[in-house]
């Protein structure tokens, strides 16, 4: 009476049997193969904590209904090793694994230094 209805007498199921589970998948997609990193553009807005700066990068959107351009700003935090972005200074950050609890981003180079 334990047996799953429609389950022939002495056919046990184990999760050995499950084609969706097991190394199938795993010849597509070798570890060694990985993504292009995201990568924005964007001005450092604050930069008063230590080794982190904030980062405020613009996109341009249109209204869903008037049409009408507008500016979305998106706010991140990027891991800059030694301290040298300021704020107003142009930016290029590139996505990295989670480095605190908000940071996924990382200060790869200065564009353009603030006046």
């Amino acid at each position: 009476m334990g047996l799953p209805h429609g389950a022939p007498v002495g056919a046990a199921r184990s999760p050995h049997d499950d084609p969706s589970h097991g190394t199938a998948g795993a010849a597509a997609h070798p570890a060694s193969v990985r993504r292009a990193r995201k990568s924005r553009v964007g001005k450092v807005v604050s930069d008063k904590m230590q080794k982190t700066v904030v980062v405020a990068i613009e996109r341009r959107v249109a209204h869903p209904t008037y049409g009408k351009m507008m500016t979305r700003t998106t706010r991140l935090k990027a891991h800059d090793e030694q301290n040298a972005s300021k704020a107003g200074d142009t930016v290029r950050i590139v996505e990295t694994r989670p480095l605190s609890k908000d940071k996924r981003w990382r200060v790869v180079e200065i564009l353009e230094r603030a006046r």
